[in-house]
């Protein structure tokens, strides 16, 4: 990293003029005295201000013509963290962690103030001390990617990854992820992987561990706690309840999706409660039946990226639906309006995706609910055209349940069978 890393013009002279730089203790007299570490700034950003690190973990902006004076703070040592190795506990339950990125396992980086992310367990250990006394964790990095970046392919990494454990040793596995696409990621892993034997929790972090409010070091704790006292199996989004430090909240990998952009309780079960809960270290059971513990492990892990998901909207054109249907689309998931509707004006082209066998499901819009196409004549209608009521599966879930089914069978009597197969929770009965 420069140590002039995103200055530019202004606040680059600003800086040199100084005697600063990045990572460097400084203490700024404006209109009140601020203290912390110079940051790096964002490579577009404008050349009017410095990026300071609070002592709080909150980055500020600093106009640099408002700067009455700036100094080094001679009196803030720099921190050398101390990486001890970990002895395992004999007496302790085994737990593998896989980094796939997002700010779950991350560090802080005391020269610059980034966020850099946890590569071993003695790095794990040192920065979330409390798990040496839960489990023996060992960790793999597969990837490490923002979470908006995580594709198909890496969730056939993860797959692939996780299908060698089956037979192991360990009480459960933890795929450290980033939130935005979680859900995504937890769906395709619990129909490719549906009967894995050990339980695996997905966790993430809403803020980066470099904050006050961090949730990081709590969801990583309380995934760690329901893996290895859980008794269960099955896919999992553990992550805060609400935003206090009390519940951490497991979701069924089908049933959740992020409802909030930055609350610590962002996710949530749609249509019921969380599976379980963990409420002052202790776990509470809400699934009325152990759904995941009956299946055979028969590992599917194929995918075809050829499957639309389609928002319907008033004034939608119907000629995007028919550019989707000549680019060999294999199946197409409808988020439609209430019950589960979409406008008359696309029923020619829906007509000529049931003539080519093109799958097509229909999800709501509504967060709850289910669809119910037989109530009014528009849903009838649809009916009839080829489009099949996939109950109250969430329309993300859906999508990712039909890229798996078409990445195994091209058949579509299979397809609509499977689709409508209750596999891993992904609707409620």
């Amino acid at each position: 990293m420069s140590e002039y890393t995103g200055y530019v013009g202004k606040s680059l002279e600003f800086l040199k003029t100084n005697q600063v730089s990045v990572g460097d203790s400084v203490k700024i007299l404006a209109d009140i005295t601020y203290s912390g570490i110079i940051m790096p700034r964002y490579e577009h950003g404008d050349d009017k201000h410095i990026v300071l690190k609070l002592k709080s973990g909150y980055n500020i902006g600093l106009e640099i013509t408002k700067i009455e004076k700036i100094e080094k703070n001679p009196s803030l040592e720099k921190i050398i963290e101390k990486n001890e190795r970990v002895e395992k506990d004999k007496a302790l339950p085994n737990i593998l962690l896989l980094s796939t990125g997002g700010t779950i396992a991350s560090k802080i980086d005391y020269r610059t103030g980034a966020v850099t992310p946890i590569l071993t367990a003695e790095e794990l250990n040192s920065s979330v001390p409390e798990l040496a006394k839960i489990a023996n964790i060992d960790t793999k990095v597969l990837f490490s990617e923002y979470s908006e970046n995580i594709m198909p392919e890496h969730w056939l990494k993860i797959a692939e990854t996780i299908k060698e454990y089956s037979k192991s040793e360990y009480s459960g596995i933890i795929i450290a992820h980033g939130t935005d696409t979680m859900h995504y990621t937890s769906s395709y892993l619990s129909f490719s992987l549906s009967g894995f034997p050990i339980p695996i929790a997905l966790v993430g972090s809403q803020r980066s561990s470099d904050r006050a409010s961090s949730d990081a070091a709590l969801n990583l704790i309380g995934a760690t706690k329901f893996l290895t006292e859980c008794k269960t199996n099955g896919i999992y989004v553990v992550m805060h309840q609400d935003e206090n430090d009390e519940t951490i909240a497991c979701h069924i990998g089908t049933r959740v999706r992020k409802n909030h952009t930055s609350k610590r309780g962002a996710f949530q079960t749609v249509g019921d409660d969380p599976a379980f809960l963990i409420v002052n270290n202790e776990i509470y059971k809400n699934m009325k039946e152990d759904f995941f513990t009956t299946t055979e492990f028969k590992p599917k892990i194929k995918i075809n990226e050829k499957v639309a998901l389609v928002k319907y909207h008033p004034g939608y054109n119907p000629s995007l639906l028919k550019n989707i249907i000549d680019s060999n689309y294999k199946a197409i998931i409808f988020e439609g309006t209430g019950l589960g509707h979409i406008g008359k004006n696309m029923y020619s082209v829906v007509k000529i995706a049931n003539e080519k066998g093109i799958f097509m499901g229909m999800t709501s819009q509504c967060i709850d609910g289910r669809v119910r196409m037989t109530v009014y004549e528009s849903g009838r209608d649809l009916l009839d055209l080829g489009i099949i009521p996939l109950e109250n599966m969430i329309p993300e879930v859906a999508l990712v349940k039909a890229m798996w089914v078409t990445g195994n069978t091209e058949n579509l009597d299979e397809i609509k069978e499977i689709m409508l197969n209750r596999i891993a929770s992904e609707f409620s009965i």
